[in-house]
């Protein structure tokens, strides 16, 4: 049987981008229990809460909620735990050095499944304060309100 190919987005964290200023992206793979992919390919994923750490070298992914699999029956996974984030030992230090001498934060954009492996984008991001997201909500207003008129001008 062959594996799908491509890339299929199973969430996306919008949030982020409202709340962060993403400077950089790495793309990780995710340590995984078998009920937790098949909870993944029904969608049964939530990014909100979830951010990430580098504890011992490594990097976790924390806070995100992956409902447990109806059929999985006693080998259920918790739907809360630490999931381990497989990145180049080389990505890592960057990461570190932008968490601890920077201020950033390290902050999942999206999960997706990619050449069928699951894979998650992670963003080195700097918070925005309240005025910087007035400002990115009232450029979107305003070009939502060019486009709106441009579209009814070539009616």
């Amino acid at each position: 049987m062959a594996r799908p190919q491509g890339e299929k987005t199973i969430v996306s964290n919008r949030r982020a981008f409202h709340e962060y200023h993403v400077e950089e992206r790495f793309e990780a793979g995710v340590v995984l229990a078998g009920s937790e992919v098949k909870s993944l390919r029904d969608g049964h994923v939530s990014l909100g809460e979830a951010y990430a750490t580098v504890r011992d070298g490594e990097v976790w992914l924390v806070g995100a909620t992956i409902e447990p699999y109806k059929q999985a029956g006693h080998g259920n996974h918790e739907r809360t735990r630490d999931r381990k984030l497989l990145l180049h030992r080389r990505e890592i230090t960057k990461i570190r050095q932008g968490t601890d001498e920077k201020g950033y934060t390290l902050v999942p954009l999206r999960l997706y499944f990619k050449d069928g492996r699951v894979k998650i984008e992670v963003g080195l991001g700097r918070g925005k304060n309240v005025a910087d997201k007035r400002q990115a909500m009232a450029s979107r207003d305003a070009k939502r309100e060019i486009d709106r008129a441009l579209k009814e001008s070539a009616h």
